[in-house]
């Protein structure tokens, strides 16, 4: 049995802030973690911390996460730290497994079937009705169910609450038409011994409220509580965290502001950024150290949302200087998938795996093109989002064939049992030339291979084995990852991170997206584009393509947020020359105080050698040090205004400096 380290040394690991987060063990803890600052590994040494300490119970502590894929991951860092037993789930995993017990046991009644679409009961619904609906409608109106649900809004209040929140027209129907159906939606539910995600919260919330007995069980199994990604809360479920605590304060809620990009779902970062409203004696912790991108990444980052008076924290990077940001226009999309795709060619030729590299974008539609470039370029890539892993059909019916084939399993090694069953559904060991349908089917059945492979390598010896790992790793929900470049939208990136990023289509109508009408929807927008540019953490391109189609109306001008950051022609030669400095408010806090480090230096220097300040270096070389921090005599010569003979007089001076304003990576 291995012997895990005292908690002192789980302290030890951590930077100063993440140290000062992870010893608040009692009390109310609020944790504003910028992307890339680690905020994981901060919340999952404090609950270890905690419990090597004996403050908490292990089964006493509840971490509740946005994603299957995210508990998974916690929970692996917190046995591996010495904290088994702690659980980590979604709300709705939480509040299933609660509503699975106390249904039968206190109520003597059956967990009513969760749906895994509203569309076909949506669509029935208004069948009843007499309403004609599309696809399209269906889908706008499931959603306007969902968000209505998560407002703890009722089929009797909807349509006044509609009306004073602003809400538009769902398939084009009024306040009261919609009323109405989620009436008989959830008349459609009930018949069918049904119930939906949404209802998983409000059941067991309806639970807690109705049965003291209930409530005192849940509470006094946990009593300490912590939830990451809190400003993607919705009054839903802060409503059953709240009963959850009953009033006791013992709770830790890490999220970043600056990342709010799922309001359209019904998510505030309001009990976020009000959370010391709720709590006025909270402890506030700010991570701050980006240990993911490059100063250039996060320069730009930061520049997004300081021009956009975002709230959220200014991040500082720990990680040596990188390649320059690239800014690239393009005629067409046709060209700037192209452009994009010799780009990761070049990349992926230099050594960056393709699993590296992703191709971000704000709608679905925009990937044909490039699903097209890197096809004609022979470069292997999958499509993140759609339908879950698990759940899809190619998927379900390859575990089923797996299945039958454990029964009559042969002396056949395992991996060629599950070629020869897969071959058999479409599987092949090369991609299909052929996009839509069937190259998505490949795609789900190649990272099932993937992921068998895997698993027989960690020891599944026989076909029966390997398919009961599979199940394992269905129930948790835990997808596997697929290869090659990945093509994904904006909001199906967040929480991942690659070696480099390109972000497509950044112009106006697409970033911010048309359909943002109000100040409060472009600022979500321009969060969404903050989100895409902290995903990179080396190399990041941003692109648009100035027309359409190929010879189409050239109309098209970069996002409006990145006015002053999108490189002019002017600096563009100066960019080529090596001549490109920053203004002072382009830089960062971190940069700043650099910068006025160096400005001290130089004024000791210059009253050293009684001369003026600006002929020692001038103000322009000072934003330059201070922004590519250059760790060498090769890099300061690289720099505006520094020669053979400033090195020569200051080089091992500066380097100096320089080498003290970075902050090592604990």
């Amino acid at each position: 049995m291995s012997k895990h380290p005292g908690p002192e040394s789980l302290l030890e690991a951590l930077d100063p802030e993440q140290r000062e987060a992870a010893s608040q063990l009692l009390g109310p803890v609020c944790v504003l973690a910028g992307a890339g600052t680690g905020k994981t590994r901060a919340i999952t040494h404090r609950i270890a911390y905690g419990v090597a300490t004996g403050t908490y119970r292990p089964n006493s502590v509840l971490a509740v996460t946005f994603t299957t894929k995210a508990a998974s991951e916690m929970l692996q860092r917190l046995r591996h730290l010495g904290a088994r037993g702690v659980q980590a789930k979604t709300f709705h995993s939480a509040a299933l497994k609660q509503l699975s017990y106390f249904l039968p046991t206190e109520f003597s009644r059956p967990v009513p079937r969760v749906i895994e679409l509203k569309a076909p009961l949506v669509a029935q619904a208004a069948a009843r009705l007499g309403i004609e609906v599309d696809r399209a409608a269906v889908r706008d109106l499931s959603a306007e169910i969902e968000w209505s649900k998560v407002q703890l809004w009722t089929a009797d209040d909807y349509s006044k609450r509609a009306a004073k929140a602003g809400r538009g027209q769902p398939a084009g129907l009024d306040h009261i038409a919609v009323a109405r159906l989620i009436r008989v939606y959830e008349e459609v539910l009930g018949e069918s011994a049904a119930m939906d995600f949404e209802d998983i919260l409000l059941a067991m919330a309806g639970l807690m409220e109705e049965s003291p007995s209930v409530a005192r069980q849940v509470r006094s199994q946990y009593r300490h509580f912590v939830v990451d990604e809190y400003q993607d809360v919705s009054p839903l479920q802060q409503r059953l965290l709240d009963l959850w605590l009953g009033g006791r304060e013992e709770l830790c809620v890490v999220g970043d502001p600056a990342q709010t990009i799922y309001s359209f779902a019904g998510a505030t970062s309001d009990y976020l950024t009000g959370f010391r409203g709720r709590y006025p004696k909270a402890a506030v912790v700010k991570l701050v150290r980006d240990y993911r991108s490059t100063p250039q990444v996060v320069s730009l980052a930061n520049s997004i949302l300081r021009r956009g008076g975002e709230v959220g924290v200014e991040l500082v990077s720990q990680e040596p200087s990188g390649p320059a940001v690239t800014f690239r226009s393009f005629p067409d999309d046709a060209a700037e998938a192209a452009g994009v795709a010799a780009k990761i060619t070049e990349l992926i030729n230099g050594g960056t795996a393709g699993e590296e590299i992703a191709v971000l974008f704000r709608t679905h539609s925009q990937s044909e093109p490039v699903e097209n470039a890197l096809a004609s370029a022979g470069i292997a890539y999958q499509v993140r989002g759609g339908a879950r892993f698990f759940a899809r059909r190619e998927v379900r019916q390859a575990i089923a064939s797996m299945r039958a084939g454990a029964r009559a399993e042969t002396s056949e090694p395992v991996e060629a049992q599950v070629e020869q069953l897969l071959g058999g559904l479409g599987w092949s060991p090369e991609a299909p030339a052929e996009r839509g349908a069937v190259r998505e089917r490949w795609e789900s059945l190649e990272a099932l291979m993937t992921l068998a492979r895997q698993l027989i390598k960690d020891g599944a010896a026989s076909l029966g084995q390997l398919v009961e790992a599979i199940g394992l790793r269905a129930e948790s929900g835990h997808a596997p990852d697929a290869s090659g470049v990945t093509l994904a939208s904006l909001h199906s990136a967040k929480g991942l991170e690659w070696e480099a990023v390109f972000l497509i289509g950044l112009a106006e109508g697409l970033v911010p997206i048309s359909l943002a009408a109000t100040p409060l929807e472009v600022a979500e927008e321009r969060r969404l584009l903050y989100v895409g540019i902290t995903r990179a953490k080396r190399h990041l391109q941003l692109s648009y393509a100035k027309a359409r189609t190929v010879g189409g109306n050239a109309n098209r001008r970069f996002s409006r947020f990145l006015n002053g950051l999108w490189p002019t022609a002017e600096q563009a030669v100066k960019k080529a020359r090596g001549l490109e400095v920053p203004t002072k408010e382009d830089l960062t806090v971190a940069e700043l105080a650099l910068f006025e480090k160096l400005r001290e230096w130089r004024l000791e220097v210059a009253r050293a050698e009684e001369r003026r300040a600006f002929t020692v270096l001038t103000d322009l070389t000072l934003r330059a040090l201070a922004t590519r921090r250059p760790q060498d005599v090769k890099g300061l010569a690289q720099v505006p205004g520094i020669g053979p003979a400033k090195i020569e007089l200051y080089g091992l001076e500066l380097l100096a400096l320089l080498k003290d304003a970075r902050t090592p990576n604990p």
